[in-house]
């Protein structure tokens, strides 16, 4: 299903997997926002602070005043919360869920 993705979204992959293997965190996510600017984050797991991949990219997102986001990219080995992503993004927006590896191995929708 990689081989079929747009070259933006391919980079979304790309970043998700980079980012994920530098933090060596459970899970890397990258979302690009409505003017086409990209943010990409690891998974945060401290005592008192457990983010997914995607909340910290949607969090990036919003701190930097995107007013919405037109695509997701998620790897990991769990089943993905899309709340955050559909708190900023609303209903319809594509997310693309990967195993570990950065193979995209399904489609979701907000």
């Amino acid at each position: 299903m990689t081989d079929t993705l747009s070259a933006e979204d391919a980079k979304l992959v790309t970043l998700a997997r980079a980012t994920r293997a530098r933090a060596r965190a459970d899970e890397g996510a990258a979302v690009r926002d409505l003017d086409g600017r990209t943010y990409a984050a690891a998974s945060v797991r401290l005592a008192h602070l457990d983010l997914s991949a995607l909340e910290v990219c949607v969090a990036m997102a919003v701190s930097s005043g995107a007013g919405g986001l037109e695509a997701a990219v998620v790897l990991t080995g769990a089943e993905p919360a899309l709340s955050a992503l559909h708190d900023l993004a609303g209903p319809g927006v594509p997310v693309m869920v990967g195993d570990e590896r950065g193979t995209i191995v399904r489609s979701l929708s907000t």
